[in-house]
């Protein structure tokens, strides 16, 4: 019977019931490590178990290093065989310096059983993936010739676990009823179709759209709980390395997580947390002495308040020492940049060129309303503008507004390319990670210490 000729029907309904691979995979490792202690009297007693522990920690840490854990289309053990030979090597040497015993034959003993055991856990995948135990549903973006050809070969074989539910395509096909599954709408049907349908993967197979077009289509995946693969473009030309994944002969680039979805972020949050309560007590003696200055010097309101736009475009009020003569009243414009305001006193040219100003912005972030590093939050008037005159200007609201971020640091600040602010904080948010943050912490001293503020 030919793919498309499978009644979808029956496919389709199946559930996902395993979300992944990965906890099976490293439980596997773990056993295999410390069966070979065992098994070659590396651990002799009770007491020494703690060595097999140990190993199999090293072997977590080297294999999955290396990406051997990761849940992947298509599992070979042959292409595991080095990051397996690796986790062997390194428990081996741990078990045999910690506990005695032959290192050779240690190694030779823990390699073979992950081998084992790694081909056994991919043979039990295959086979409920094949049974429909294991499914994934997919979506494809783009209806031409490479997301047809994708569809078809998941249809036909049903060991990668990714059974296509339909096509998106904003491109209506010539020939629907030649699809091997549903053209099911255009790529602004993206969110409701994954919700309706139970949708956990997403291919973008470029269709005739514009690339440029389907950005925003894959930055709204982000906000789904849906991994997200894409066809490199020229294929045929590219070497494929261990990082991509392939169905039956068609590389696919996995996506990396959306920010929000890593477990990092939470360890960002909880540093935010921590970082902002501790400032605000260790700096607790400088805030006052502050406020008394800006109160003597400016009179009432010590404090500014302005409402600033923060993640997913909600607004918040965000708090400043105020730096003016005179505060800026309701029926005033909004002036981008005060440098050199003749309102500006002694107390407040200070405080804005050490940044001082900014400090009190420690409570928004301890409510959660912002994050130690982001991108800086602005006005209402001027994110309505902004968004009009830059493409993707409004991409930089998916993550919570900083006090601090990698635009300022490189310079971007005042009166400076709105453009290029964008695509720093974009790049930023697309490529975070925590050491980035404590990168751009760091740089931040450095310009508040050499009094390099606006």
């Amino acid at each position: 019977m030919l793919a498309q000729d499978r009644p979808l029907e029956v496919v389709a309904t199946r559930p996902r019931t395993w979300p992944t691979v990965r906890p099976f995979l490293i439980a596997g490792d773990v056993a295999a490590v410390v069966v070979a202690l065992l098994a070659t009297r590396t651990v002799t007693s009770l007491g020494g178990l703690p060595v097999a522990v140990v190993a199999a920690v090293a072997v977590l840490a080297v294999v999955g290093g290396l990406g051997a854990h990761r849940s992947r289309l298509t599992l070979s053990v042959l292409d595991d065989v080095p990051a397996l030979a690796a986790a062997g090597l390194t428990s081996a040497f741990v078990g045999s310096q910690l506990a005695g015993g032959s290192m050779l034959r240690l190694l030779v003993v823990v390699v073979a059983l992950l081998v084992v055991v790694r081909a056994a856990l991919y043979a039990v995948v295959r086979s409920a993936r094949r049974r429909g135990v294991v499914t994934h549903r997919a979506l494809v973006l783009g209806a031409g010739e490479i997301g047809q050809q994708l569809a078809r070969a998941a249809l036909a074989r049903p060991e990668h676990g990714i059974v296509p539910v339909g096509f998106l395509d904003d491109d209506a096909p010539r020939d629907p009823a030649g699809l091997p599954v549903p053209h099911l709408g255009g790529y602004g049907d993206l969110a409701a179709l994954v919700e309706r349908e139970g949708v956990s993967e997403i291919i973008v197979a470029w269709g005739r759209t514009h690339d440029s077009a389907l950005i925003d289509t894959v930055r709204e995946c982000d906000r789904l709980d849906c991994e997200i693969f894409a066809v490199p473009r020229f294929f045929e030309l590219q070497h494929r390395s261990r990082d991509m994944d392939e169905l039956w002969g068609i590389p696919l680039m996995r996506f990396r997580r959306a920010t929000w979805r890593s477990g990092s972020w939470q360890a960002k949050r909880a540093f935010d947390i921590f970082a902002s309560g501790l400032a605000l007590l260790l700096l607790a003696p400088l805030l006052l002495l502050v406020a008394l200055a800006v109160r003597i010097e400016l009179g009432a309101g010590i404090i500014f308040r302005q409402t600033r736009v923060g993640v997913d475009g909600v607004p918040f009020t965000l708090m400043k020492f105020r730096s003016l003569r005179l505060p800026e009243g309701p029926g005033s414009s909004p002036v981008w940049s005060i440098n050199g305001d003749a309102r500006l006193g002694p107390v407040g040219r200070f405080i804005r060129s050490t940044s001082i100003d900014e400090l009190p912005q420690l409570i928004n972030i301890l409510r959660g309303e912002m994050s130690i590093v982001g991108p800086r939050p602005e006005r209402q008037v001027f994110v309505d503008q902004f968004s009009r005159d830059i493409p993707r200007y409004h991409d930089r609201h998916r993550i919570p507004a900083g006090l601090t971020g990698w635009a300022q640091v490189n310079g971007l600040r005042g009166d400076t390319s709105i453009a290029e602010r964008s695509t720093f904080d974009n790049n930023y948010i697309q490529n975070w990670s925590l050491w980035l943050d404590l990168k751009i912490i760091a740089r931040t001293v450095g310009t508040v210490v050499f009094r390099r503020g606006s």
